[in-house]
């Protein structure tokens, strides 16, 4: 959307401050009841997931990503995309990036995390 507009900036992605069970820290965390809370740690599990499957392509890593957050029925995935790491649209592969949202209630909670794609095969 800058681009379109010729507005210079530069996306510097940061490592994800995390509280202690792997939630990534937003103040819309105090919105979770304590079982909407537990249900959230699927998230950060579905974020390494998909980390790890991106080795074999960004088809992988999202499917395997899904799958966990598919657990519990009460999320409700807004996106699950993988994506370069300035944000546009994925490589094939090399550097990109994972990046999550999803309602659990009425919170819309956010996650992300850099990865590696290989080839798909």
């Amino acid at each position: 959307m800058f681009a379109d507009r010729e507005v210079p900036v530069e996306v510097v992605p940061v490592p994800t401050v995390r509280e202690t069970d792997g939630l990534a820290l937003s103040s819309r965390n105090r919105y979770l009841s304590e079982k909407e809370r537990a249900c959230a740690a699927l998230i950060p599990q579905a974020v390494e997931a998909a980390v790890a499957a991106a080795q074999d392509g960004p088809g992988a890593a999202i499917a395997a990503g899904l799958e966990v957050l598919s657990k519990d029925s009460a999320i409700k995935v807004d996106y699950f995309v993988v994506t370069a790491p300035d944000l546009g649209p994925a490589p094939t592969s090399g550097p990109a990036r994972v990046v999550v949202a999803v309602r659990i209630g009425a919170t819309r909670l956010l996650d992300n995390a850099p990865c590696d794609l290989g080839a798909p095969a």
